[in-house]
Parts: C-alpha cells; sequence; structure tokens
C-alpha cells in the first residue's frame, strides 16, 4: 500500500496475526493504539482500520485462556498496510509449521510495514525476515533468537527497534511503544502524543527507548556443567573477582579460551555478563532495600557509585535514583533511602 494512502482517502489497513496461546496484551494493546489514533483523527475515512487475522477465521484461546475472535484467513488478507505478529511461549510451535512461515513471508512481501510484538520476533527471524537486521524481542528470548538465528543482529536493551521496514518490540506491553512509534511515523508526533495520553501512556518511556527487563537474573541454559556453574557464581557473588582472568581460573582454562567458551554457552563476552549480573544485583536492592546508592554499589561489585550509576545509563538510560523512584516497591525504599527529616520547634 502507498505510504500515502490514508491522504488520499484510503485507510491504512493493520493486521495482526495471532495464533493459540499468543499473548492478549500483544494482540490487543498495539491494536486499541491504531484504533484511539483513527479515532481522534475522526473524519469519514479513518486513519486505520485494525483486524486479527490466523491461520482459520474463528475464536483463538489466548495464552491467558481468554478468548478473542480472527475474522481473515492470514493467507486471504489482502491490501495489508502494516503486517504485525503477536507474541507468546506459543511461536514456537508456529515457528515449526513450515506452511505458516511460507505464508508469513508471502504476506510481509506484500506489506509495506512488518512488525512483531514480544517473542512474535521468533516467527519473523523464522522466516528470514530479520537475517541482517537488528531486532529485539523479550529481553528472556534474546539469548534464544541469537542462538536460533545467527543472521539476526539480536539486541537486547531498546524497547523496539525499526531497521527499515521491519519493526521489532521488546516484552508484552512494548507493542504499544512501538505502535505509537508507527503512529508518529505515519502522522506525526502530535497525533501519537494525543494517543499515548488517551491510553495513559508515555510517548517516550522514562529511561528512554530502554526494556528495563534487561537482566541476567539466573544461569542460561547450556551445555557445558563448568560454564553454567560459573554463571550461577557470577549471580551469587557479584561483589567477587569476577574478572576474565579469576572466571578462567576456576574453569582451570586459559583466559582467552574461557572466554571463547563463556561467549559460546551464554551469548555473552564475560565481562559484559558480570557487568549485566552487577546490575540485576544493584535493581533488585534499589527497589527492595533502603541502602544508600554507595552501599548497593559496594554490594553489588561496581568500584564506586559513579561506575554504577554509567552502567544503569549504558543499559537502562536511567539512573540508580530514577530507577529507585520509579520502581522501589511501595514507596517504602524511598522512604527508607531518603535522609532524616527534624522538625524545629
Amino acid at each position: 500500500m502507498n505510504p500515502a494512502a490514508s491522504a488520499a482517502g484510503i485507510p491504512r489497513k493493520i493486521v495482526m496475526f495471532a495464533f493459540d496461546g499468543a499473548e492478549l496484551l500483544d494482540v490487543a494493546g498495539p491494536l486499541e493504539a491504531f484504533a484511539t489514533a483513527s479515532a481522534l483523527i475522526g473524519g469519514p475515512v479513518p486513519g486505520y482500520t485494525v483486524e486479527i487475522a490466523a491461520e482459520r477465521p474463528g475464536m483463538i484461546r489466548s495464552a491467558s485462556g481468554l478468548t478473542i475472535e480472527a475474522v481473515s484467513d492470514f493467507g486471504a488478507v489482502r491490501g495489508v498496510d502494516t503486517l504485525l505478529v503477536a507474541g507468546g511461549a506459543a511461536v514456537v510451535r508456529a515457528c515449526a509449521q513450515p506452511q505458516l512461515v511460507g505464508v508469513l513471508k508471502e504476506q510481509a512481501g506484500r506489506a509495506r510495514r512488518v512488525g512483531s510484538v514480544c517473542t512474535g520476533a521468533m516467527l519473523l527471524a523464522e522466516a528470514g525476515l530479520l537475517d541482517g537486521r537488528r531486532a529485539v524481542t523479550h529481553w528472556n528470548w534474546c539469548v534464544r533468537l541469537a542462538r536460533g538465528y545467527p543472521a539476526v543482529r539480536v539486541e537486547r536493551a531498546p524497547i523496539y527497534i525499526a531497521d527499515g521496514h521491519v519493526w521489532t518490540s521488546a516484552g508484552v506491553t512494548a507493542g504499544i511503544d512501538l505502535a505509537l512509534a508507527m503512529i508518529e511515523e505515519d502522522f506525526g508526533a502530535p497525533l501519537a502524543l494525543r494517543v499515548a495520553r488517551e491510553l495513559v501512556m508515555f510517548l517516550r518511556r522514562p529511561g528512554g527507548q530502554s526494556q528495563f527487563g534487561v537482566d541476567t537474573g539466573q544461569p542460561n541454559p547450556g551445555r557445558d556443567e563448568t560454564m553454567r556453574r560459573l554463571q550461577a557464581l557470577i549471580i551469587d557473588q557479584p561483589d567477587a573477582d569476577l574478572s576474565v582472568e579469576a572466571l578462567a581460573r576456576h574453569a582451570a582454562m586459559s583466559p582467552r579460551n574461557f572466554a571463547r567458551v563463556f561467549k559460546r554457552e551464554t551469548g555473552s563476552p564475560p565481562a559484559e555478563y558480570v557487568e549485566r549480573a552487577r546490575l540485576a544485583h544493584a535493581r533488585h536492592l534499589l527497589e527492595s532495600s533502603g541502602a544508600t546508592v554507595g552501599a548497593i554499589a559496594a554490594s553489588s561489585g561496581f568500584r564506586s557509585a559513579d561506575v554504577m550509576r554509567r552502567a544503569f545509563l549504558r543499559y537502562l538510560q536511567a539512573t540508580p535514583t530514577d530507577y529507585r523512584e520509579r520502581f522501589a516497591a511501595n514507596g517504602e525504599a524511598r522512604r527508607a533511602a531518603a535522609p532524616p527529616t527534624f522538625n524545629h520547634p
């Protein structure tokens, strides 16, 4: 469809491909954003039309057990402007269906723009649509995406990525961020801002375009028992000496060979894995304790509060203080961390 379709009096057709076991919010969130934009545009010709497609029209049971209706046969849909693919753990079953993957590839070739929400990126990758492109998915699936599809340039941090006409987003609610960005591309920032306000969303999330879920809270599964043991050590003792040399000694390997094997098993170089583990530890303390930022930095293995601050900015685009303000449980950690106040007579 022509990018200027709406200006010519033809609405942009948004089609969401869903399947049994898809995440309900992956489907409903982005479509609600597009529908809201269309309502705000008003006039006789809507800015967007939205519909859900599946392998067969009918009811789809989402991962939560709630059902939604797919009104269209995915293979028969025509006139698609933007094709989106929902996510969910059941995407693994969808990836194992060559005929479905082939239909997706054909439909993607007809659409002006293609995107995925959460683990829907796995299906785009299976269809070869992400080869040579930057992409993101739910933080907990990034390693799996990178290992399964080495031609994809997987990035862990962003909320969403647009690489040419192919868009991918992080987990679940990030699909709404992706939709807002598409609306901004189509109709400009003022409309995207109005939609965000209607949905009580941020047009730009605090912390910038970063999924706060970037984490190393448990060892990545792998074949090498020694590497799994060292991952557990890193996670359990973030304030220990975790240099490549020290970890290599634990593994009884040369530093060079250790670094190679560790990256093969985890998808990350040792230094990056250690930094993300320390970041995860610090985030947990910021969320749940009233310890000072300096104390948290020390117990998390950072050389100083400033080093920790730079890590937060690099991975999350937020300072430790900003992070605590937003995520401290029930405000208790914020109050505990605040300096005492005194009432003067």
